[in-house]
């Protein structure tokens, strides 16, 4: 494993969030959606694109990421990482499960889990974690690691799709309204497969609300920005209404600031 330090040069300002990112288009949610839509048989492109997004996302509120430590943990076979690393960043890959890792993971990837990373305190300008949350038992404590190794006033950036989103059952979404069993039985009878995610197991009933309160109630990071990561209008406001949100949102992004010692 590479020798991780907070690099100096890299921008500690707090910019305001791009007009873009504040105000995303009809197109980008769109191109979003198509490529979502064919994540199994084009997943190149998908996450290629998501990654780009992502990166997009994090540099309108922490400026560009050049010469910055990023910490992309649960980042799979290393998309978002390598969009990082082209954009100059000293971006590193914590992955738990040697399976999502594919053929030639990025240099420097570690085999970790997110509960427990092996880093110091405050090692990271921006910790980056992309639709993890939901696959974790206990989110509370995998935030809680992601705030501690992050630097104080550096950026932590989450997205997690919710259970009752459209999307919460993810590939046998949207039958996970009428159960979780009876949504991966009726799965398995479409495809002729095995579903990858068992409820309980490997994906987990996430909620918004709850998320919420819990990253609220911390007296170590202050949120910037709690908005649905792919609507292309009322991103926020749909993230402020109780009940609504935990269907209306489908993709939570939360960008976090880790508060001053």
């Amino acid at each position: 494993m590479r020798r991780l330090a907070v690099r100096r040069g890299w921008s500690r300002s707090s910019p305001r969030p791009s007009t873009t990112l504040k105000n995303p288009s009809f197109r980008r949610s769109l191109a979003l959606f198509r490529a979502f839509l064919h994540e199994q048989d084009e997943p190149e492109s998908c996450y290629s694109l998501l990654a780009r997004d992502a990166a997009d996302q994090v540099e309108a509120y922490g400026g560009p990421v050049a010469g910055a430590t990023v910490l992309d943990v649960g980042g799979g076979s290393g998309y978002f990482t390598a969009e990082f690393r082209r954009r100059g960043a000293h971006a590193f890959l914590f992955e738990p499960d040697m399976a999502e890792l594919g053929e030639k993971p990025p240099d420097g990837t570690v085999v970790a889990d997110g509960y427990l990373l092996p880093l110091r305190d405050g090692i990271a300008d921006v910790t980056f974690s992309s639709n993890v949350l939901e696959h974790v038992a206990d989110p509370e404590t995998f935030l809680s690691e992601l705030v501690r190794v992050t630097r104080p006033g550096g950026l932590i950036y989450v997205s997690f799709t919710n259970w009752l989103s459209p999307w919460g059952g993810h590939e046998w979404a949207p039958w996970h309204y009428f159960g979780a069993e009876r949504a991966r039985a009726r799965y398995a009878r479409r495809t002729g497969r095995p579903a990858k995610h068992t409820l309980g197991e490997n994906l987990f009933a996430v909620h918004i609300g709850s998320t919420l309160r819990q990253v609220r109630a911390r007296g170590d990071v202050t949120v910037v920005s709690a908005r649905s990561r792919y609507w292309p209008f009322l991103a926020e406001a749909v993230v402020k209404a109780p009940g609504i949100r935990e269907f209306a949102t489908w993709n939570l992004l939360l960008i976090l600031r880790r508060c001053p010692s």
